[in-house]
């Protein structure tokens, strides 16, 4: 079988020559980096046609990651979900943890094709840089990752991982000391060392090529789910459902489905503390279109034009912008956006976890609470896709203090969860959850026309 990532695209669902997805894209960056942009950019079209590079690449997806990964029915759980059938598609159970390793191995190899020797990445969950990390191992290259000293501080296990494996990771001190300030420094270090250095870019986002790119390595995540739907059930779902942060793991489970519309496709970005209260990192619900790191597509800002501070729970989530793709898919009403509050993933999180044994990322729980909401609105007959994109070791910490669960006379669940139980008080017709307390806020729906106004990162509206 062919290359998942170079089958061909019968409806050209590619973006234009200059990197546009509609009036999102592009490639804003600064003189010094634009040999290094356009190389990557002439390889990556060299390596869509040379058979040895796709054969390599599958290689290592079936005996490295372990691909093609499952697609689980979670009945126990779907139970809350208004009956309807819910599957999870399990990047969890890939190698290194999450999907981010479909996207690491073939920019890894392709470092290996313009004979480059240091890779540096930028990550907020760590699971980016755990899996960039890792390929360098394997192939032996210099990996320095840049991560927000404030997810240093939250994903400490995952920047042990990283230094197990070889790398130096660096603590990001500026601004927020999260994702978006990863990434300045990251470019800011490519800028200094671009004749020897790939950037390994992590998502969808960035400078034309890496949105289309990136998407590409992991469009195997939709093209296998769609397979195994098929086979599973019968035919396909009614939504297919992720979350969103860069958007990654969701252009990787869309793509396979965007000629089928009767699939609804479902972002779940992070509403944090609520959209209305402003601590929120839920882009495509209250952003508007600007320059952010190399594209333009929908990002958070102020009356000036000046990007603000994002806000999440879930460090993965935890960014600015969002991929340009996912801008276009908004702008044209193929895909709609819903913001999820930290506490209602949370309890989705939790009740995965005691009704399916399933230990889901914090990401990853963002998509399951819209499932939940989904399911609802779809019924007894309604079938459902969510891309579980990683696990949760990495945030039991978080889940840990935020459950209570440290403390001796934690209160064990009963074996069989019902509606009645605590971890499935998310469940309501039409809310999820804001407030830890009274989980009454209301969930967010992106609209799906466009917005007025460009702007540029440090301009004006």
């Amino acid at each position: 079988m062919p290359s998942e990532f170079f089958l061909p695209d019968p409806e050209g669902r590619v973006p234009s020559a200059e990197g546009y997805f509609g009036a999102y894209g592009g490639k804003f960056i600064p003189e010094a980096l634009v040999a290094a942009v356009d190389e990557v950019a002439v390889e990556y079209d060299k390596a869509k046609s040379d058979p040895a590079f796709a054969a390599e690449l599958d290689d290592l997806l079936v005996n490295y990651t372990g691909r093609p990964s499952a697609l689980t029915e979670v009945p126990r759980f779907a139970r809350h979900a208004g009956g309807a059938r819910v599957f999870l598609k399990r990047e969890d159970l890939n190698h290194t943890g999450s999907h981010k390793i479909n996207n690491v191995l073939g920019q890894a190899l392709l470092t290996k094709r313009m004979g480059k020797t240091r890779v540096i990445a930028e990550t907020g969950a760590g699971q980016h840089g755990v899996a960039t990390a890792t390929a360098c191992a394997l192939f032996g290259l210099e990996c320095t990752i840049y991560m927000g000293e404030i997810d240093t501080q939250r994903q400490a296990l995952n920047v042990a991982r990283m230094r197990m494996l070889g790398a130096e990771v660096i603590p990001v001190k500026s601004g927020s000391r999260t994702l978006k300030d990863a990434i300045n420094e990251a470019f800011r270090d490519w800028v200094a060392n671009v004749d020897r250095t790939h950037y390994l870019f992590g998502t969808v986002a960035g400078p034309h090529p890496f949105p289309a790119m990136v998407r590409d390595f992991h469009r195997v995540i939709g093209a296998e789910a769609r397979r195994q739907i098929m086979e599973r059930a019968g035919r396909l779902p009614d939504a297919a459902v992720a979350c969103v942060g860069g958007g990654s793991n969701a252009i990787g489970l869309f793509h396979a489905f965007i000629g089928d519309t009767d699939v609804r496709l479902v972002g779940c970005e992070p509403a944090g503390h609520g959209v209305e209260t402003g601590e929120h990192a839920a882009t495509l619900t209250a952003g508007e279109p600007g320059i952010l790191h190399g594209s333009r597509s929908y990002v958070l800002q102020d009356d000036e034009g000046q990007i603000t501070e994002p806000y999440s729970i879930s460090a993965g989530l935890d960014y600015p912008g969002i991929g340009p793709e996912h801008s276009y898919l908004k702008d044209s009403g193929r895909a709609e956006y819903r913001a999820v509050t930290d506490d209602a993933a949370m309890q989705a999180l939790r009740l995965l976890s005691r009704t399916e044994g399933i230990i889901p990322a914090i990401e990853s729980a963002h998509a399951l609470a819209g499932a939940l909401e989904l399911g609802r609105e779809l019924g007894e007959d309604g079938l459902i896709v969510v891309n579980l994109s990683g696990r949760g070791d990495k945030d039991m910490d978080t889940a840990a203090r935020y459950f209570g669960l440290y403390g001796t006379d934690a209160a064990p669940v009963e074996a069989d969860a019902s509606a009645d139980d605590g971890a499935a008080e998310i469940q309501t017709d039409t809310e999820i959850g804001t407030d830890p307390e009274t989980r009454t806020g209301p969930v967010t729906r992106a609209g799906t026309t466009d917005q007025a106004g460009t702007t540029n990162q440090g301009g004006t509206k």
